[in-house]
């Protein structure tokens, strides 16, 4: 074949690949970047599936992320968020205003 690679030169490779890495691992490498191309195919539908649900549940939250919002909350509230992970601060937050709610 002119320019492009024969029987010949495929045949050559194959043996390389068999002298360089063995007949064990040949085909634990190629199991190994078949995974890998289908983790990276099912990621790529993950991020490009839905663009318009993320943009949209963006510009509701005011473009703050949910940990912004939470500090937010616990300061109207009049509690210091500095210091606190989020869980233990979204439970004395949502103690607080049900506390203002009943009153």
């Amino acid at each position: 074949m002119a320019g492009g690679i024969g029987s010949t030169e495929i045949i050559i490779l194959l043996a390389l690949f068999f002298i360089l890495f063995g007949a064990e691992r040949l085909p634990k490498m190629a199991r190994a970047m078949g995974q890998s191309k289908g983790e990276f195919h099912k990621g790529l539908e993950e991020v490009t599936s839905d663009p318009k649900a993320d943009t949209i549940t963006d510009l509701e939250a005011g473009g703050r992320t949910p940990e912004q919002a939470l500090f937010e909350r616990a300061k109207n509230v009049g509690l210091d968020p500095v210091g606190m992970d989020t869980d233990e601060l979204s439970a004395k937050i949502e103690a607080l205003e049900n506390l203002g709610a009943d009153e």
